[in-house]
């Protein structure tokens, strides 16, 4: 059993045509289990979640057009898994348990991808990371999926290791272990899954999210996890996924989580 449940539609349109597309691309790598997570921001009901001005400039879609994509999927007869994939906002859980709750997610994505103004994964950003300190933007970062794990509201954590995405990582390895062991520490007592995500071989890092020292503590501490690509273009749908599956039978995985209508279930690593 192989799944893809992080990708997203920005690129293109809310429409038929372009989510068979990636549809499509799954079912010729193998993927039984395909979903579709649209970033939170994109949508104007999530503006009391989460606004700034880089956001404010992208949020486009309802998601009344959005739920209405997949009832008209499932009419069709396609195969595929609504979800949403929130950037966790600290003081914000009441709004995102309120947003969550309120439509027929079949699991839902947390993911931190700012650090207080700091947009960590944007290329408009980049330089930032040479006027801040490394390691107090790493363990703010780490703190934020620590709250994320903590709060139980997503059934996955994206990219759990997001922010090393440009190649800016702490030398000091005992620094990095205890981020590593706080972050599990925090996953194993929640319902959170981890990715095991190929997107990481596309971007300037060039390396699988999460490193594998962090996944093996995941595994040691029984945390579960599911394969996703993060595609955001159709043929990016199992990108790289002979290097996923790889590193998560190495690291001692046979299982996978999938989802449906909210509920989980553990099925064989294919």
């Amino acid at each position: 059993m192989l799944t893809d449940y992080h990708a997203h539609l920005e690129k293109g349109t809310l429409s038929i045509d372009y989510l068979k597309q990636f549809v499509e691309t799954a079912k010729q790598k193998g993927i039984k289990e395909f979903g579709i997570s649209e970033h939170a921001y994109h949508f104007y009901e999530t503006k009391n979640i989460v606004s700034k001005p880089w956001m404010e400039e992208r949020r486009f879609y309802t998601m009344d057009d959005y739920v209405k994509l997949f009832y008209k999927a499932n009419d069709l007869g396609m195969d595929v898994r609504m979800s949403i994939e929130m950037d966790y906002t600290p003081g914000r859980h009441n709004e995102m348990e309120s947003f969550i709750s309120s439509y027929p997610f079949d699991y839902v994505i947390g993911s931190v991808h700012w650090v207080d103004n700091f947009g960590i994964d944007l290329a408009e950003y980049r330089k930032e990371w040479d006027r801040r300190d490394l390691y107090e933007t790493y363990r703010a970062y780490y703190d934020q999926i620590i709250t994320l794990a903590e709060s139980n509201l997503f059934d996955i954590v994206g990219h759990i290791d997001l922010v090393k995405i440009f190649n800016y990582v702490p030398k000091d390895k005992e620094f990095m272990q205890e981020q590593y062991e706080r972050v599990t520490n925090a996953l194993k007592n929640s319902k959170t899954c981890v990715e095991v995500s190929s997107a990481g071989m596309r971007k300037p890092v060039g390396r699988l999210y999460p490193e594998p020292e962090l996944l093996s503590m995941c595994f040691q501490k029984g945390i579960p996890i599911v394969l996703s690509s993060d595609a955001h273009e159709p043929q990016q749908v199992g990108e790289n996924y002979e290097a996923s599956i790889q590193l998560a039978k190495e690291t001692g995985y046979k299982s996978l989580m999938t989802f449906k209508d909210g509920k989980r279930k553990e099925v064989e690593l294919g």
